[in-house]
């Protein structure tokens, strides 16, 4: 009898870890199916969100910062440049903003999300949207990326914690290097 199970054992074993293997492997793969990746062209002041096999699901016009070039300090209104992480996604719509412009702080100003990147050496960058739609494609921003709230709003359902946001040059911020 202990030969019998011993043998059911190890014939069934070798099956058991490879049904293990494919579960593992099944949700390594999910993982990447539901992965996403963002372009943002500071030429073209659009914002392209890829899946994981390069195919486009969503592109949006923005705005960036004011002044050219890449981000070196805090407040010089440019937008960094690189390869940066989606570290947190936060509910902004109870967010005010004063924008120096004589109006005081504005209720909303970040719209109704605030996608936080990991900019190393910066602080409070990120993809957010607005109260000036008539910013959009222009150079308007302290540094942040913004977008129109409804657009931010269907970003925000295609992009996760982890996701990766490429920032590229335009060529009038390469010039000034």
């Amino acid at each position: 009898m202990k030969k019998k199970i011993a043998l059911w054992v190890v014939l069934l074993l070798p099956y058991a870890g490879l049904f293990g293997v494919w579960r593992w492997y099944e949700h390594r793969i999910t993982k990447i199916e539901h992965s996403s990746f963002v372009v943002v062209s500071k030429e073209d002041m659009t914002l392209t969100i890829y899946n994981y096999t390069g195919k486009i699901i969503g592109q949006y016009p923005v705005a960036c910062g004011k002044s050219m070039g890449n981000k070196t300090i805090q407040g010089d209104m440019k937008t960094p440049e690189g390869i940066f992480p989606i570290c947190d996604i936060q509910n902004a719509s109870e967010w005010k903003h004063d924008f120096g412009d004589g109006r005081g702080s504005v209720q909303g100003a970040y719209g109704p999300f605030f996608i936080r990147l990991f900019t190393p050496g910066h602080q409070g960058i990120g993809i957010h949207g607005t109260v000036d739609d008539e910013s959009i494609g222009t150079r308007a921003t302290e540094g942040c990326i913004r977008l129109r709230n409804k657009d931010l709003k269907e970003l925000v359902k295609k992009v996760k914690i982890g996701d990766v946001v490429i920032i590229t040059p335009s060529k009038q911020d390469v010039r000034l290097y």
